[in-house]
């Protein structure tokens, strides 16, 4: 063994125990750390030919990249719908590396029996019937992509065509029909070869971002029995806005259609007694992304897929080896996601259920849409700003009131930055430049507020000039 990893693997605890110190204080000082900060120029430096060892490796972490790290962990880091990682999943983060258990097949170890548990946990968190099944992946991006996969071969059977086979070009033209997209369908339809000019964007209600029901029966009309794919967004990012996914599913008796229903956060509505009524008829799609490492806060990266057809799933994604063995009634995941080797990132999530329950959960979720909320509000009421649209749920969607075009807006959310207490996003909500503040993090408390609102309006001082 090279005498450097023999040293390290002597003296594990005691360097464990100085990392453990390190995180520690990482996490005591996320109040005063940026929320976000100007990325310092960055110093490549070579591959060592002799290593440090793991005391130096931390050391030049500590010196090099950790000052340079943003606080997206903490309270304050409102852009991108972003959660922090709860105590239990940052625990059971840490254990799946301990461990390192690859839970692609069931031949040597339990590691793929407590996914299937913490997938049957999440089934229950969401009001999911047992037709869902579900499977780990890395992000939302990865859950759309294999919700559209199946769609895709779900075409194929109505079209007699063995996709998973013949190859996509034997579909002929893919219909994809879908009101405010996520930019992952098209970045997701591009990699399926199903192309992102496969999208028909179809009417909103007025004002909203939820689909015209009527305008999409017609776009269906419009296909003459051609089959096609729906997505319906069930919380979209600017305005946390739903689709009624029972009046669409009730267009399914007249059209034939996959829907692939995209709630990478909004499905969590469900925790909520007040807006559980947004995700009613979630479990009647045939394919669902969620997304966890943002309102479930576990950390990056990791996202759930349900759908009702496994069995497209195996089609899909069965890898064939003779030493991972053929899919079974109960198949391993090595035959369920486009990856082969994969972390146990299931792990994390199951620590944070086991650790809070429902009510824990629950609890983020309500305490975030209120604060958001309470921070539309007081935005409503500031001059110089003005709300773009009604705060639905955790997300406020807002602009700056004179000359918001993309220069004074990315001006803007570059100012809030550089304040260090809090970090936003830009966006474009029907053709306005606006700002996004997305509530899903567990720390951020009523006491967080005034010190938000404050750094939004100290910005405004810096847009002015």
């Amino acid at each position: 063994m090279h005498p450097t990893l023999s040293s390290d693997l002597a003296n594990i605890d005691s360097l464990l125990e100085r990392t453990r110190r390190h995180a520690v204080e990482a996490l005591a000082s996320l109040d005063d750390r940026p929320a976000a900060l100007a990325p310092p120029p960055a110093s490549i430096e070579p591959l060592p030919e002799r290593g440090a060892g793991l005391d130096g490796a931390l050391a030049q972490f500590a010196e090099r990249w950790a000052p340079g790290f943003s606080g997206s962990a903490g309270p304050r880091y409102l852009g991108f719908v972003t959660g922090g990682s709860t105590p239990a999943s940052l625990a059971g983060d840490w254990l799946t590396g301990v461990y390192d258990q690859n839970p692609t097949a069931g031949i040597d170890s339990a590691a793929p029996d407590l996914e299937r548990e913490t997938v049957a946990r999440l089934r229950e968190l969401f009001g999911l019937s047992e037709a869902q099944q579900g499977v780990f992946v890395t992000g939302a991006t990865m859950s759309n992509f294999v919700g559209l996969a199946l769609g895709r071969e779900w075409l194929g059977e109505r079209k007699s065509v063995r996709v998973f086979e013949q190859g996509v070009a034997a579909l002929g033209p893919v219909h994809v029909l879908s009101a405010v997209p996520h930019s992952s369908i098209y970045k997701s339809l591009s990699m399926l070869g199903i192309g992102r000019n496969a999208v028909r964007k179809v009417a909103t209600l007025p004002g909203r971002e939820a689909v015209d029901i009527a305008a999409l029966e017609d776009a269906l009309a419009a296909l003459n029995g051609e089959p096609s794919i729906v997505v319906a967004s069930a919380g979209t990012v600017n305005t946390v806005d739903f689709d009624d996914l029972q009046a669409i599913y009730a267009l399914k008796a007249r059209h034939s259609f996959w829907l692939h229903v995209d709630a990478a956060f909004g499905a969590f509505a469900a925790l909520d007694p007040k807006h559980a009524h947004l995700v009613a008829g979630l479990d009647l799609a045939d394919s669902i992304c969620i997304d966890l490492h943002k309102w479930l806060n576990v950390p990056y990266d990791a996202a759930v897929q349900f759908t009702r057809r496994r069995d497209l799933q195996v089609r899909i994604f069965q890898n064939s080896a003779a030493y991972l063995g053929a899919p079974a009634d109960n198949p391993d995941f090595v035959h369920l996601t486009p990856e082969n080797s994969r972390r146990l990132r299931a792990l994390a999530t199951w620590f944070s259920l086991a650790a809070y329950g429902r009510a824990g959960h629950a609890e983020i979720v309500t305490r975030n849409i209120a604060l958001a909320q309470a921070l539309g509000r007081r935005i409503g009421e500031q001059a110089g700003l003005r709300l773009l649209a009604p705060t639905r749920l955790n997300v406020v969607c807002f602009t700056l009131e004179h000359r918001p075009d993309e220069a004074r807006i990315n001006a803007y959310v570059r100012a809030v930055r550089d304040l260090g207490d809090v970090f936003i996003t830009s966006t474009v909500y029907e053709g306005t430049w606006g700002l996004r503040v997305a509530f899903t993090n567990w720390r951020t408390s009523e006491g967080d507020i005034p010190r938000i609102f404050e750094s939004l309006k100290r910005a405004l001082d810096a847009v002015a000039r």
